[in-house]
């Protein structure tokens, strides 16, 4: 594993002051660097970050007409009497989605009789509205479907439902279609701009801004606060991975107040008992938001993994009976016991098949059973991608039939994120997912014979487009859909070598001579002297961390392991769980004091016996009550050299002003984004044969959607084509904000659309032409170009935003 020091740089004395008036009890030293490093660099950033009584929210009518269309439909259906349905997903944020709209839409129609909610079973079903669904709902005389975190490319099932004389309000968070689905109203954060502050929310935060929404136009008729669903927000925000900016952070830290106060009352008064059960039962206290990714997100998660039917998880978090609630947080505890075992065990046959392998000259790591339960396999990839620095996918073979073309279909591609979330909890880099934000494909297959299928996960590392790598492999495989961190595909058992000797090739001639190795990054050095109640206050100040603010890594040098011991894990009734924790003290020079600390997943004997160095995550455990750090990953000191060298020589200059000050040596600066690792790495070489070091000085694109980039594009062609006047390459590049490919294809569907595009020299000629063209090419070509400048769109977004650690990881070979 390459371990990186992140390159430090000193704040200037007016904010470590500004700092300090937060942490009063410290230096607010480390704090300062933290957040400096993470570009809050003003005193107004500094305020908005740290108090959320500073922040202004956004309004909820900032998703403009949609949010008026889908309030006035509301409206409607209550003044009518009409029945409405909600429909749910089933992992944490469409959980906690479904509890806010039951919750909130509750006050306004009456439960169980003019409302009601659907979630969809996990092994038998998708992500998603159905056609069974949507007939059963009909059946029952309902008039309007609200989704939550599902729905905005469901365009069949929308058109069907229409036919059933059902209207849908849409409310979500994933991939946009091509066009706007034929709904009464679609509220998706991905319509507004990339840096508007609702960009960023999730499933549930969305259906907060709804309920939010109807209580401003209705004030009278709301018997509950509406500040009352900012618990299940909060919890569905943070297990979900989104990135913690703007209004998705100020949602979360007033949750996180609402869920730590309402656990501290006793437990037949509490407003949530569902909640306070399952905290008690993980041994959380609601305080912290790895209370939530570690304790309440899996939990949820593991329900439709386990049993497939999650439903009760919405009574589980809205019902007031308390006696009910206990039995079904139990359940839900069992269930995440049930799938930290079977996770266990998968884990430890995947490791015996890992032996057989020569990682040397494995790229893409593929193994195959039939015995593995598809539940927790990409729980298990992401843990084994993390470990080997490779991507991995796990398959496990079924026969084909009714329930693998109904249960696989769509469920892979955006159902990611819960295991994400399981799995940042012991990774050594935090799990990025950028679910919903870059094309999804499915292939159908013409096949209508059983046959003997394999159906698995697949995940990711660093910078490797696994999404990519798959769909390379297109015709070798039954059904595939996901994005570049996650991905789940089903294949022929007979296709697994040939598929898993192209994507290995595929993977190696893409990356060239770089290896391929799991890295870690530290944002801070510090002592064993350094550790307890002051830090953790300080860095307490970061929180809540997530995407984009991970939790703040500490690396500790020179230090040994003293009082080691492992156990099982045990559930609530006592009995043993085979998910082992090490449990240890750590020493060092700048204390006679040892500090507690917890491995997750490791044996005693897994820790060196000599002085290490180890990085830690520091935490405060309110079971036992006392402050304890959290060991991500440790090595003897001998190996003890980090890569600082490189990081070093890479200035990240993005989303600042370039700075004026003069600079020991000249300077490489690339200020146009990259879309492709190759470009950046060219720039890379070039910068060191040229001795320079490299500054990375591009700006967050600020991107339009592409149906009005092709609509642009349709509008020079006719102005061109009405002139007789000529155009260039680069000028139609500039003017569009697209690449290359894009633009070829773009001039292709305007042929399509017929155009004729003519070349002279070294600029282009469009003419119109009269002749007809099928409707189908039109759409298929129109497609192609819209996915390209999706897909290149979400690239221009990564590079804006993956750490500066990554970028030194990947351009270089690591230093050994």
């Amino acid at each position: 594993m390459q371990w990186i020091l992140a390159a430090t740089e000193q704040p200037p004395d007016w904010f470590i002051a500004a700092v300090k008036q937060y942490t009063p009890a410290s230096s607010g030293l480390y704090a300062a660097q933290l957040l400096w490093q993470r570009g809050i660099q003003d005193s107004q950033q500094l305020a908005a970050f740290v108090n959320y009584q500073t922040y202004q929210p956004a309004s909820s009518f900032e998703f403009g007409e949609e949010m008026h269309l889908a309030v006035a439909r509301l409206q409607q259906a209550r003044n009518l009497g009409e029945k409405v349905a909600i429909w749910g997903d089933f992992d944490a944020d469409g959980i906690t989605s479904t509890a806010v709209l039951w919750d909130g839409l509750g006050q306004f129609f009456q439960q169980h009789t003019q409302l009601t909610y659907y979630i969809p079973n996990r092994l038998r079903e998708s992500h998603g509205l159905n056609n069974s669904g949507i007939e059963n709902l009909a059946k029952q005389n309902f008039k309007l479907i609200v989704t939550c975190d599902t729905g905005s490319t469901n365009i069949d099932e929308i058109i069907y439902a229409k036919q059933l004389g059902i209207d849908v309000i849409v409310t979500d968070h994933h991939t946009l279609p091509a066009q706007r689905p034929p709904v009464t109203a679609i509220i998706n954060p991905r319509y507004l701009a990339s840096v508007h502050p609702l960009f960023h929310l999730s499933g549930v935060a969305v259906a907060y801004k709804l309920v939010e929404a109807l209580y401003q136009t209705l004030p009278n008729v709301p018997q509950d606060a509406l500040e009352n669903l900012l618990d299940l927000v909060a919890v569905g925000l943070i297990a979900d991975l989104v990135q913690l900016k703007g209004d998705c952070r100020y949602l979360a830290q007033l949750g996180i107040q609402r869920l730590q106060a309402d656990f501290k009352q006793p437990p037949t008064a509490r407003r949530r008992p569902g909640v306070g059960r399952l905290l008690e039962l993980c041994q959380k206290s609601g305080d912290r938001p790895t209370d939530i990714s570690f304790g309440l997100g899996p939990r949820i998660n593991a329900v439709s993994r386990i049993q497939g039917d999650a439903s009760f998880c919405v009574d589980l978090l809205t019902s007031r009976d308390a006696k009910h609630c206990n039995q079904l947080a139990e359940e839900t505890e069992l269930a995440n016991t049930r799938r930290k075992s079977l996770q266990k065990d998968v884990q430890a046959q995947v490791a015996q098949k890992l032996i057989q392998l020569d990682l040397s000259t494995t790229s893409v790591i593929v193994l195959e059973d039939p015995q593995w339960p598809a539940g927790v396999l990409g729980l298990v990839a992401g843990q084994v991608a993390q470990e080997t620095g490779r991507p991995t996918i796990l398959l496990s073979t079924e026969l084909a039939g009714e329930h693998t073309s109904t249960a696989l279909s769509k469920q892979e591609n955006r159902g990611a994120s819960e295991e994400l979330t399981l799995l940042s909890s012991n990774s050594a880099t935090p799990v990025a997912t950028t679910e919903g934000t870059s094309a999804t494909h499915w292939l159908l297959s013409t096949q209508h014979s059983a046959l003997v299928l394999a159906r698995g996960s697949a995940r990711s590392i660093n910078s490797v487009d696994l999404y990519q790598l798959v769909k390379d492999q297109a015709h070798l495989l039954h059904r595939f859909g996901g994005h570049p961190y996650a991905a789940g595909l089903s294949l022929p058992v007979e296709n697994i070598p040939l598929f898993t000797q192209a994507i290995n090739q595929q993977l190696r001639q893409s990356l060239g001579s770089t290896e391929l190795l799991p890295t870690v990054q530290a944002d801070l050095k510090v002592t064993v002297a350094d550790l307890g109640k002051e830090l953790f206050l300080e860095l307490k100040l970061l929180e809540p961390c997530g995407m984009g603010n991970p939790v703040p890594k500490l690396l500790i040098q020179n230090c040994w392991f003293e009082n080691a011991w492992h156990r099982n894990q045990q559930d609530w009734q006592g009995k043993k769980v085979q998910y082992i924790k090490t449990d240890f003290d750590i020493r060092d020079d700048s204390t006679k004091n040892p500090f507690p600390g917890v491995w997750w997943g490791h044996y005693k004997d897994e820790l060196p016996v000599c002085k290490s160095d180890c990085i830690v995550e520091l935490d405060y455990n309110s079971f036992k009550k006392r402050y304890e750090i959290r060991l991500i990953a440790v090595r003897p000191s001998s190996n003890s050299e980090l890569n600082q060298q490189h990081s070093t020589q890479i200035l990240d200059w993005r989303n600042l002003p370039t700075p004026n000050s003069p600079l020991p040596t000249p300077l490489l600066i690339l200020d146009e984004c990259p879309t492709s690792w190759d470009e950046l790495r060219i720039w890379w070489q070039r910068s060191l044969y040229n001795h320079q070091q490299l500054a990375l000085a591009w700006s967050k694109p600020h991107l339009q959607p592409p149906q009005d980039i092709w609509l642009t594009l349709v509008g020079i062609a006719k102005y061109l084509s009405r002139t007789n006047q000529l155009v260039s390459r680069t000028q139609l590049l500039d003017k569009l904000s697209i690449g290359n490919q894009s633009l070829l294809l773009g001039i292709k569907a305007l042929k399509y659309c017929g155009f004729i595009v003519t070349r002279q020299d070294l600029y282009l000629q469009i003419s119109q032409n009269s002749q007809k063209i099928s409707p189908h090419l039109v759409d298929t070509a129109v497609t192609q170009f819209l996915a390209a400048v999706s897909e290149e769109q979400f690239q221009q977004q990564y590079f804006s935003e993956v750490p500066l650690s990554t970028i030194v990881a990947l351009v270089n070979r690591p230093l050994n």
